[in-house]
This record gives C-alpha cells, structure tokens and sequence, in this order.
C-alpha cells in the first residue's frame, strides 16, 4: 500500500474510533432522555447489550492499562504512512482534540468506571425488553 493508503486507512479508522465513542457517550444520553420522553426503543434489548458491552470493553481497558486496539492500529498506519504526528487535514485534526486529551491515567479510569457505572444503573432504572414478534 503507498504511504497516502496507509493515511486514509488511518483516517478511516480515527472516524470509527470517534464514531464509537459517540454512540457511548449519546447511547447513554438516548436511554435517560428516551425514559423521560417514553420512546420505547431505548429499552430495545440489543442496542442495549451493544450499549453495555461497548462501554464495558473500554472500563476493562482502563483497569489493565491497555491501550484501545482502534488507536494502535491507527497509529501503526500512520507511522507506515510517515506520519507519526496529527498535524495532517481538518478533520483529523479536530477528531484527534475531542478524542486524545492529556490527564492523568487514574483520571480516564475513575472516568470511564463512573460512565460504565452510570450505563450498568441505566440497565436496572430502564429495564431493556425483548422486542415481540
């Protein structure tokens, strides 16, 4: 693959990455606003495992300090693009300040744990229910 191939790929990835990280963030958000408003799919049984699992995935990161598999592969292809840095276009540079800040390592556990919590008190507040045939 030519170096511009591994920068899109790259850039593909970035977009997955914050694409998943705003289905946590508003899967939430959706699920107490949808108990509020009754919409009856927030209580949809796989969006909600999906939901759980997601954020789950990212406490258990946290807790055993491994870095999210979506960030390893995009800067693997970004240093087999020749571009360690994100000083690339537009997007990339706005996708990469929401999602890579600075702060202390025990600050993204207490967070990501407070949110997983928060997802886990959603599930028992807000029942999920099988969908009916």
């Amino acid at each position: 693959m030519e170096q511009k191939g591994y920068l899109i790929a790259a850039d593909a990835i970035l977009i997955v990455h914050v694409v998943f990280v705003v289905f946590v963030i508003f899967g939430l958000l959706a699920v107490y606003l949808g108990w509020f408003f009754k919409w009856s799919w927030v209580r949809n049984i796989w969006f909600r495992l999906l939901h759980l699992t997601a954020i789950g995935v990212v406490v258990l990161q946290s807790w055993f300090g491994k870095i999210c598999p979506l960030t390893t592969w995009e800067m693997s292809l970004r240093q087999s693009g020749g571009d360690a840095t994100y000083s690339g276009n537009f997007i990339q540079h706005w996708l990469h300040s929401i999602l890579y800040y600075s702060a202390p390592e025990w600050v993204f556990i207490l967070l990501y744990t407070t949110f997983g919590l928060l997802v886990l008190v959603s599930w028992f507040l807000i029942t999920p229910k099988k969908q009916k045939r």
